[in-house]
């Protein structure tokens, strides 16, 4: 099993853990996300993963229920057809090659275009369900460290917000989630 595959594994697993544990009333509490609710951030990721891998070569993931009606079984849907192909060595291996962000193996296009946004989609759920922030602290360290030499590209992608200013003496996780835009 690749590097990345097991990544997934753990971060994707962190953020089923929470969509799992979303209490029933609470799918429609605002997210840290301006204009979402809780619902939405399972959405965004059902929606956007699968369009982005729809001009790859790669076997199409499986449809599950709409978000509206089950966002944990569509979330669980998509978690289910990305890990078989990470654990699939010669699927995972194939390249990829996406208009805007060019041609990668499918396991390094997950490792750079997935894992952060779920990562932090993680917290965005936990904040909005009011349920447990914790993120796995190792790739929470590998991704501010990379993120943060990138700060004037990323902040005109309109991917992000304005840096939040938090002490220098915060947690890694608090200045990664304050460097996505987001109050801590």
């Amino acid at each position: 099993m690749s590097d990345v595959a097991e990544r997934y594994r753990r971060v994707a697993g962190r953020f089923t853990d929470r969509v799992n544990e979303v209490p029933t009333k609470a799918w429609e509490h605002p997210a840290p996300c301006d204009g979402w609710v809780a619902r939405d951030v399972v959405r965004h990721l059902v929606d956007w993963i699968p369009a982005f891998l729809t001009t790859a070569s790669v076997p199409a993931l499986p449809v599950g229920p709409s978000v509206d009606d089950d966002p944990v079984g569509a979330w669980s849907t998509l978690n289910t057809g990305i890990q078989a192909l990470l654990d699939d060595p010669a699927t995972s291996a194939v390249e990829i090659t996406h208009p805007q962000a060019g041609t990668h193996r499918l396991d390094d296009a997950i490792a750079m275009f997935f894992l952060g946004d779920i990562l932090v989609h993680t917290w965005d759920l936990a904040r909005a369900a009011g349920l447990d922030e914790t993120l796995d602290q190792d790739v929470v360290h590998d991704m501010l460290i990379g993120m943060e030499p990138l700060d004037d590209m990323l902040r005109t992608s309109g991917h992000y917000g304005p840096k939040v200013n938090v002490p220098d003496s915060a947690d890694e996780q608090t200045r990664l989630i304050a460097f996505t835009g987001r109050q801590p």
